[in-house]
């Protein structure tokens, strides 16, 4: 079979776009999802995702890991596809999409999607970190001396060493101002770092809020990929109205056969 495809990015976090509404891509098959992410062997990508029909809403985004497996909500990829779906005219400037996690709205300017986030009503204290779910689970840890941290290997051992085989993403925060952080993310299902981790920099900007490291209601958060800004309200203890912003922009389409 040959498979048209688009590949798209959001701060360096790089997906393969497959337009599925017709339902002919054998989704269940993980070890040909695992083999298009493939660096070596295939198209490469932190993942894979589809963009499908919904019943109620302009379109339904099924998520894949590079792994090959179905993921958590991903909010990069997110922001992608709804690039993607004003790239294929199912939407103009603005949208609500299904997820995994459930709805989401979003709204695009040129290349920048603004995506909104689902609440977060509950932050857990961990040693040295606090752990929390913005559509995927995040454990996010301030550090000193980011730049030169070995992310892969420590992000390993405590994403199966405190959270086990169901695993968590691991983000490692260093403040730069009053109101911007750095973060490198160690993400589950790629089983490396990544470049930039949507839900991740969402997890960030929520949890310095929650430790008083930041006093607004928004965040700018610099990724190895580039710069993402989260805005959020906190009302009756819970993170509400939260929006993830920033670029989306496709980088290449082509073909591959399997």
């Amino acid at each position: 079979m040959t498979t048209t495809f688009y590949k798209y990015q959001g701060t360096g976090n790089d997906f393969i776009m497959i337009d599925n509404r017709s339902l002919f891509f054998p989704k269940e098959d993980q070890n040909l999802v695992a083999f298009l992410c493939s660096r070596r062997f295939g198209i490469g990508a932190d993942g894979l995702i589809l963009l499908e029909n919904d019943a109620s809403l302009d379109f339904k985004m099924v998520y894949y890991n590079s792994d090959g497996k179905e993921g958590s909500m991903c909010g990069n990829g997110g922001r992608c596809i709804v690039a993607f779906a004003k790239f294929l005219g199912i939407i103009n400037k603005t949208t609500e999409f299904m997820a995994v996690d459930g709805p989401h709205s979003a709204s695009v300017n040129e290349n920048t999607v603004r995506l909104k986030m689902q609440d977060v009503e509950e932050l857990k204290s961990k040693p040295n970190a606090l752990y929390l779910n913005t559509g995927s689970p995040h454990h996010v840890q301030i550090v000193s001396g980011l730049e030169k941290f070995n992310v892969a290997k420590e992000g390993s051992k405590i994403r199966y060493g405190i959270y086990g085989e169901s695993g968590s993403n691991i983000n490692f925060v260093e403040q730069v101002t009053e109101d911007t952080f750095r973060v490198r993310t160690y993400e589950r299902g790629v089983e490396d770092e990544t470049l930039s981790c949507g839900t991740g920099v969402t997890a960030v900007a929520l949890a310095m809020h929650y430790l008083g490291k930041l006093k607004d209601n928004f965040a700018h958060i610099i990724a190895l990929g580039g710069q993402l800004k989260v805005e959020f309200d906190f009302e009756n203890n819970t993170y509400c109205k939260v929006h993830l912003n920033g670029e989306a922009k496709q980088v290449f389409k082509g073909e591959i056969s399997w």
